[in-house]
């Protein structure tokens, strides 16, 4: 399932390589290419159908969650080949984040069953939440723009504007706590990350049975950049503006509905939310070699020397076809205004 606007790759060498790493005599291989927000969910039920034996999500977050929820409950296996802006679950997963690694993967086909969660009935496989982390996503998705250089510039422009809310947490355990608090953010992880090495909830398991709840405390503009360093660095828990705790089921009251996030992709919620881990139900390609991943400070500014390098070839292409588009739109105006 190839989701061709997805990060800033082309995704046409991924598909390219497929006969390299998936070859004929083992594999029979159909390429999909979705054209719509849920189309890669209708492929993926047609796939089950069809008895697949593992369907591969080509893109980011959004699209793997779109093919993953259509793969819960069944044989059916989930495998990743990331190119979005974040790929959160692939670098859980320890998938390589270049395609030919990630076909590799793939093609080896070690099948694990993993956990998955729920918010309002709408499913989520890495992370999910309310407060500032939503808010961003909402407003990165009204950009129309993306990578990781416009998910930060977001995240400065936006975080001077955010107001941070009270609610209420019911955790739904043997002794029933409650925790009333105003949050900046609360994340449910059942991974470790957002995406792009932000650990939120570093020590999270996707096998486990529980989610890591994250909840961030509202904190000072000179304590935002102790925040973001120890985001990248794995030592948020450490943080006295963080509380921590795992839980198989909560319920978060807010005082009105508002914008949720379920693996970075924004959406319109009432005001009480139910979230519940569901155990080992989607099997999921994994890597059984686990290798070794670059420092996480250093892959963030690797990712954002990519993602800037890549916008600005598409700059410098756009820039070399105006010529062209100029002299193709006064062909068209000629044709119009010459008398019939």
């Amino acid at each position: 399932m190839v989701n061709p606007i997805s990060g800033t790759s082309d995704k046409q060498r991924i598909v390219d390589l497929i006969p390299q790493y998936l070859p004929e005599e083992l594999f029979r291989v159909r390429v999909c290419y979705t054209e719509y927000s849920g189309h890669a969910a209708e492929f993926a039920r047609k796939a089950v159908a069809g008895r697949a034996d593992v369907v591969v999500a080509v893109g980011g977050d959004g699209t793997v969650n779109e093919v993953a929820r259509s793969l819960v409950h069944t044989t059916t296996a989930l495998g990743i080949v990331p190119c979005g802006s974040g790929n959160g679950l692939a670098r859980h997963l320890s998938i390589p984040l270049n395609p030919e690694g990630a076909l590799q993967v793939v093609g080896q086909c070690v099948i694990g069953e993993m956990d998955y969660g729920r918010i309002n009935g709408t499913p989520f496989f890495c992370t999910c939440g309310v407060g500032f982390d939503a808010f961003v996503s909402s407003k990165f998705a009204e950009s129309g723009r993306r990578g990781l250089l416009s998910y930060i510039e977001n995240t400065l422009k936006e975080g001077l504007q955010y107001k941070p809310e009270t609610y209420d947490i019911e955790i739904d355990d043997e002794n029933g706590e409650h925790i009333h608090c105003q949050a900046f953010l609360i994340a449910c992880a059942n991974a470790s990350q957002y995406g792009n090495n932000v650990y939120i909830a570093p020590s999270a398991s996707m096998s486990d049975g529980l989610m890591d709840i994250t909840i961030m405390q509202p904190f000072t503009v000179l304590e935002a950049p102790q925040i973001a360093i120890q985001l990248f660095s794995k030592t948020i828990g450490h943080n006295s503006r963080i509380q921590t705790f795992r839980c198989r089921h909560l319920t978060i009251h807010r005082k009105q509905g508002g914008v949720i996030h379920f693996d970075g992709d924004p959406k319109q919620e009432s005001a009480d939310l139910e979230i519940e881990l569901v155990p080992h139900d989607i099997r999921m390609v994994i890597n059984p070699r686990q290798e070794p991943v670059s420092p996480p400070l250093l892959q963030m500014f690797t990712d954002l020397y990519n993602d800037v390098n890549a916008e600005w070839t598409q700059l410098r292409q756009d820039l070399r076809e105006t010529p062209r588009r100029i002299r193709t739109i006064n062909k068209e105006l000629l044709k119009k205004l010459r008398p019939q």
